[in-house]
């Protein structure tokens, strides 16, 4: 809860334990030898402590020409109430009202840190490469189409550019959706908001910020409330001719029966304080546009962008989903499923997930990564020896796989464009998955 949260809560608690001790006494009877007056202001005391806000709204909304609203409703409601002699009801359709209320904003709060949540794609800085090669970290709104910056490992990209130097993988997760991080090597797009991994790029600035992608999805979030759904524009064009309506209906209800003789003024004051509760339409009104910003923030918590209330409302209707993105529905984590060796060999599956994980060692590909992480399973968490491996003659070739000297022997681990796979064993890329292949020694 935020500190006004908690500020209504504790006043609601106290309220409440005053309306209680209230109610107590007047039914057994202490309250009312008390003159009217003396119970007016032990009643008044509790009804301002939780009121004073609503009526102060009701006043400024009222001196800046916003007469019919919730507050309004409220305040005549009360004062009503209090008029005809009815404290408890008064304090209780203030105290009630006042419930209904922190449970409204504590709702919109959850949802609006739910977005704020996503909004932690956004780059706090770029780190900009001058003239004279040196690197400072500025906004990315200061950051112009044409200039260069340098993305190190970790941190997010914070315009879309090409890549001019360097290499790594990118996690565009919190765009795409894609779990599997993307390579991004010299002349290679990249996009805004997403993270990069173990290398470092240089990157020329193609877009300025306010037209970067991350940029044009955070204000798609940030301006999802606008976008109402058919539902919520009903609702404000029905509030805009109700409210005044039922308002001039309790006031005609108070004045014209007591006007014809039918019924006592105190009466008719009552049941047209009682028409204005009842008729008020602030669950109406409120409850359809929170549904839909609840909607909206809880999509947001789970990392899914809804664009506006209006689309939130469309998915009801859908009764076919089709996804189309690794990591929608599944983890999209690679995990080695089978080590198949050549039936040509008498190599062993240890000693053939050994040769692919030297081969992979020095990659931070995420098939290379489940590579290494089921050697180390298999041996108790242990890692490839590098003193086997010549690092200077490692070479990842782009597409195809890793190149590599092992003690003193060629190793290829990569797939077939690579490695000459005869024709029994290229029939594994029939299988699901991905087939990676190792060659050692020619073999």
């Amino acid at each position: 809860m935020t500190k006004k949260q908690k500020k209504t809560r504790n006043r609601i608690l106290i309220v409440l334990a005053l309306f209680a001790i209230l109610l107590i006494l007047d039914k057994i009877g202490i309250l009312e030898p008390l003159p009217w007056f003396v119970k007016l202001i032990i009643y008044l005391i509790p009804y301002g402590i939780i009121g004073y806000d609503v009526i102060r709204k009701a006043v400024i909304n009222i001196s800046h020409g916003q007469v019919f609203d919730e507050n309004f409703l409220m305040m005549i409601a009360t004062f009503g109430a209090f008029g005809i002699g009815e404290y408890s009801e008064a304090l209780a359709v203030m105290l009630f009202y006042q419930v209904g209320e922190l449970f409204q904003s504590y709702a919109v709060g959850k949802s609006r840190q739910s977005i704020t949540d996503l909004m932690s794609i956004a780059p706090e800085y770029a780190n900009l490469v001058g003239e004279d090669g040196q690197v400072n970290e500025v906004d990315p709104e200061e950051v112009s189409v044409g200039d260069i910056i340098l993305v190190r490992a970790g941190e997010k990209i914070p315009l879309d550019g090409t890549v001019i130097e360097g290499e790594s993988f990118v996690d565009t997760a919190a765009l795409t959706g894609e779990s599997v991080p993307r390579r991004a090597a010299e002349g290679d797009s990249v996009i805004s908001g997403c993270v990069n991994g173990e290398g470092i790029l240089k990157v020329k600035v193609d877009k300025a910020y306010e037209d970067s992608t991350v940029a044009r999805i955070l204000d798609l979030v940030e301006n999802a409330s606008n976008k109402k759904s058919r539902m919520e524009n009903f609702i404000t064009r029905f509030a805009r001719y109700y409210t005044p309506v039922v308002t001039i209906g309790a006031v005609l209800l108070a004045v014209i029966p007591p006007l014809l003789g039918q019924i006592p003024f105190s009466d008719s004051i009552r049941r047209a304080c009682i028409f204005l509760i009842v008729s008020c339409p602030c669950a109406l009104v409120i409850s359809v546009p929170l549904g839909f910003f609840g909607g909206i923030g809880a999509s947001s918590k789970k990392g899914v962008l809804v664009k506006g209330s209006n689309f939130l409302e469309a998915v009801a209707q859908v009764d076919t989903v089709v996804f189309d993105k690794t990591g929608t529905i599944t983890k999209g984590e690679f995990k080695v499923s089978e080590i198949v060796p050549s039936t040509q060999s008498d190599i062993t599956e240890d000693q053939l997930l050994s040769l692919a994980a030297y081969g992979e060692m020095y990659s931070n590909h995420p098939i290379a990564r489940s590579i290494l992480a089921c050697f180390a399973e298999r041996n108790d968490g242990a890692k490839p020896d590098p003193s086997h491996i010549d690092e200077a003659q490692t070479k990842e070739i782009a597409g195809n796989g890793i190149s590599t000297i092992l003690d003193g022997k060629e190793l290829l681990v990569g797939n077939d464009k690579l490695i000459n796979v005869p024709a029994s064993i290229g029939l594994l890329d029939e299988a699901a998955g991905t087939v990676v292949y190792v060659s050692y020694d020619g073999f």
